[in-house]
């Protein structure tokens, strides 16, 4: 888990899931994802993706409030509940433009994030071999893989949604 939970295991109160970030569903490579068409698309926001099991034993039904959490960030938005999502395993679509529906976060106490605010940068040592193009840097990335994608968070339901 590469020391990502140390201090949130002592705040846990849902439960700790894969947490993975696939290609923007609703903007892919923009960042107007906030006019009215695209709002449309899906509840005005990019809701936090779970299994329809794990949301049952979590208490979590579809368009509640979901907060997810590690010790790099939180993040709060509403849930969209599938069969299609892999149980123990949470989908957020990623590069998100967090201009609207951001609430505070219970746990933390301020404004909640974005799905970027729980992950972090990791380098691949195999991709570090050779002094190759493969070795390249730009802002919040290293390398030609998502490795900055891979980590896991606490999942729990949010009771009383603040602003």
């Amino acid at each position: 888990m590469l020391d990502e939970l140390q201090h949130s295991q002592a705040e846990a109160q849902g439960r700790l899931m894969n947490y993975l970030t696939p290609h923007g569903k609703w903007s892919i490579h923009s960042t107007y994802s906030d006019n009215h068409r695209m709002m449309t698309l899906s509840r005005g926001d990019y809701p936090i993706w779970l299994n329809d099991k794990d949301a049952a034993e979590l208490g979590i039904e579809d368009n509640d409030w979901v907060e997810l959490f590690n010790d790099n960030g939180v993040f709060v938005q509403r849930c969209a509940v599938s069969a299609r999502i892999p149980r123990g395993t949470v989908f957020v679509y990623h590069a998100t433009e967090r201009t609207i529906s951001v609430p505070k976060s219970p746990l933390r106490g301020r404004r909640a994030g974005m799905n970027n605010s729980l992950t972090r940068v990791r380098l691949k040592p195999v991709l570090m071999a050779g002094g190759y193009a493969q070795f390249t840097y730009a802002f919040n990335y290293w390398g030609p893989t998502g490795v900055n994608r891979d980590t896991n968070v606490f999942v729990r339901k949010v009771e009383k949604v603040e602003f």
